[in-house]
Parts: C-alpha cells; sequence; structure tokens
C-alpha cells in the first residue's frame, strides 16, 4: 500500500538550509531526531533546494548516525534547472524530464544523502517538452537498479497525468491545496487522483504564509469558523485546516513546510481528524462566503 511508503504529515526540508533557517548539521540531526521520536518519519526534498545544497547537508547529518536512514522516508524532486553556481552549466531557468536527466538527477540525489535508495522521486513540476516514454524508461531503470522504490509527480494537472499514467505507474501528485488554495477541488486533480489510485500530496495546507490577515479577505471568516470547530473536535485552529484536507476521500497527505517541530506535532495529531460533513461544507462556506449551488 502507498501509505506503507508514505505517512502524513511529511517534513518538508525546503527552508531548512540556505532558503531559510540555514541549519547546522547539528539542527539538521536534532530536528530529524525529533521527528523521528514523534512518529513523523518522511522527509520531503527537491534537489534544487537551497541551490542545489539542500539535500546534502541533510545526508551529512545521516551520515553522522547511519541507523537513522533505516527509519525514514525520503521524497525529493527533480526535473527543473534552476541557475546557480552548484550548475555553471545552466544557462536559463528550465525544465528537463529527458531520461538521462531523469536517472542522473536520482543518482546525484543518493550520493548526497548517503543512500543506496530514494523511497519517492518525483517530477517536480510538468515540462512542455515531457516525452512519456523517456520518463518510463527511467523509472524503469531506476526501479530495476533498486535506486527508487516509488515515482510520482508534483504540479501535474489531470490530463498531464493522464498522458504519462498508461506508460509508468504514478503513486503520487504532490499539488498546493488548502482552504485558500482550493483549485484541486474544481479542476479535476483530485478526482484524477481517485481515478488512477494515486496519493495526492498537499503542499502550503495552511496556505504558504498567504493566510493572514493583512493577505487574505476570508481570514477573519475562515479563523471563526475553524476556531468554532476546534472547541468542537477539542484541537487546535490549525489541526482543523489541515483535517478539512484529510477528510477529503482521495485521502490527501500534506506536507508541512517548517522549522518548528511544534507544527508537525499539530499536524500529526490533525492526520487523525475527520470532520463530519456539514463541518466541512461550513469551513468551505467561509472561504468562499457563498453558498454551494
Amino acid at each position: 500500500m502507498k501509505s506503507d511508503i508514505i505517512s502524513s504529515p511529511v517534513a518538508g526540508c525546503m527552508r531548512w538550509g540556505k532558503w531559510g533557517a540555514e541549519f547546522s548539521t547539528a539542527d539538521y540531526r536534532q530536528m530529524i531526531e525529533n521527528c523521528l521520536a514523534n512518529g513523523i518519519n518522511s522527509f520531503d526534498h527537491a534537489d534544487i533546494y537551497g541551490d542545489y545544497t539542500t539535500e546534502a547537508e541533510f545526508g551529512k547529518a545521516l551520515k553522522e548516525d547511519l541507523s537513522l536512514r533505516s527509519q525514514m522516508r525520503i521524497i525529493t524532486k527533480c526535473g527543473i534547472q534552476m541557475l546557480a553556481s552548484a550548475r555553471p552549466d545552466h544557462t536559463i531557468k528550465s525544465y528537463n524530464t529527458s531520461a538521462q536527466h531523469i536517472i542522473s538527477s536520482a543518482e546525484r540525489s543518493l550520493k548526497n544523502f548517503g543512500t543506496e535508495y530514494l523511497d519517492v522521486l518525483l517530477i517536480h513540476r510538468p515540462d512542455p517538452l515531457l516525452n512519456p516514454l523517456e520518463v518510463a524508461e527511467a523509472v524503469a531503470y531506476l526501479k530495476q537498479q533498486g535506486k527508487i522504490l516509488s515515482f510520482g509527480v508534483s504540479n501535474f494537472l489531470p490530463h498531464q497525468v493522464n498522458v504519462l499514467a498508461p506508460h509508468t505507474g504514478i503513486d503520487f501528485n504532490q499539488v498546493a491545496i488548502s482552504i485558500v488554495q482550493r483549485e484541486a477541488l474544481t479542476n479535476g486533480v483530485l478526482e484524477n487522483c481517485m481515478q488512477h489510485g494515486i496519493v495526492p500530496q498537499a503542499w502550503a495546507p495552511l496556505g504558504g504564509g498567504t493566510f493572514t490577515d493583512d493577505n487574505h479577505p476570508r481570514f477573519r471568516s475562515i479563523s471563526a469558523t475553524a476556531s468554532e470547530l476546534a472547541e468542537k473536535y477539542d484541537t487546535g485552529l490549525n489541526e482543523i485546516l489541515l483535517a478539512w484536507l484529510h477528510t477529503h476521500p482521495a485521502g490527501i497527505i500534506s506536507v508541512i513546510g517548517t522549522t518548528k517541530i511544534e507544527r508537525l506535532l499539530q499536524a500529526k495529531k490533525a492526520a487523525a481528524i475527520r470532520l463530519e460533513k456539514e463541518d466541512w461544507f461550513k469551513l468551505l462556506l467561509s472561504a468562499t462566503g457563498e453558498d454551494v449551488a
């Protein structure tokens, strides 16, 4: 089962390094150990994070204690080519989903993490030049070699999934989903996941910094409803907003991009909460300001 591969919440590592907290090796190890001690064993990366540095920094912590790797699941992504000093051959930000690039990216990630396999490899963004046969070739090779255990995509719309799905198994689609980013509820992404047996992973499940009184016109309405429901379910406001996602029948997994263990513990609690249907629609109403048709 895919739930045996990745469980909710996933610890998003994008801001652990250069793009955020600039963790030391000791900080990485402490955060990893705190997560594992609290039953949070899935970690989300991408090759580009920290201008191509965060994977290796995370891996340095793992190399200090080789027992850590067997306790965790590592997700990473490839396919974006960024301008960075670590990639002097890149002349423009672009996408590359050729078989050669996918394989070389995965192998470089393996070296960065100091591991023999990746639990999940995702294509980071839809590539207008994506050739599904090449992607399938790369995935088949990496699986046959035992270098990846599972494959998926990120930010793919249904028609993009449908082009690729006949050629290779797709286990995950990581997309933006939250009470303030609801497009996946109406653009067919979640129905497409259920159709193909794909587990949706929600990045920015709490709005990614946009859900504030200054940035979102429905902040007060959403907060008031979520607070009311938090009292009913004896939990916190953030837990309710995550539970709103988890209640969906597609089986959404939350990727929590944070440097604070407290936020991950909130998400861990939320993973077990399912809202009653009318409560789910109360939150939807608070976000849209309109009754359903």
